[in-house]
């Protein structure tokens, strides 16, 4: 039996003990010490905290909790068709990065896209096609952006021009 001395550290800063082993436990179960109580065994070189002695860690072993299985949920249906919205919203956002200059096809691909990924979320789990609508939206806003972006450049670098009295031989009619 382990007749070894302890002193601890309690709540309220005081030194309590020396106590035996049996003393220690007692408190234990009374929560008046837990792991983390400063103790100094009679002996040591210095001080510790109780969770830290090998004879106490066995009270304060807790089994891992229980997890349960997860629920079987239902298997991914291989056959689920791509909603055509979502699928023609990413080609049309598509063809505007590759046409380059297609402002409609990149609004097109933006309207089916959004109207397509909102029929998927509506569809639970009938339709497929998510991710190619959130790729056409991001394709056709992209696009838009930085058609817009070379349009601002176009105009500051070149602003329009007006001619005035185009169609009257001496300019304004006076």
């Amino acid at each position: 039996m382990n007749d070894a001395r302890y002193t601890i550290v309690g709540h309220d800063g005081k030194n309590y003990g020396p106590v035996d082993v049996a003393q220690l436990r007692a408190w234990l179960q009374q929560k008046r010490v837990d792991s983390r109580t400063p103790v100094f065994v009679a002996g040591a070189a210095d001080w510790t905290f109780l969770g830290l002695l090998p004879e106490f860690q066995p009270d304060f072993f807790t089994p891992p909790p229980v997890i349960a299985p997860p629920k079987p949920s239902a298997p991914p249906a291989a056959n689920v068709p791509t909603n055509s919205m979502a699928m023609w919203g990413f080609v049309l956002s598509l063809l505007a990065w590759c046409i380059c200059c297609c402002f409609p096809l990149s609004l097109l691909g933006l309207v089916f896209s959004i109207i397509g990924l909102t029929q998927v979320n509506a569809s639970n789990d009938t339709q497929g096609g998510k991710a190619l609508a959130i790729a056409g939206i991001c394709l056709a806003a992209a696009h838009l952006l930085w058609s817009f972006g070379w349009m601002a450049l176009g105009m500051i670098d070149q602003p329009p021009t007006f001619s005035f009295g185009s169609g009257f031989p001496n300019g304004f009619p006076r």
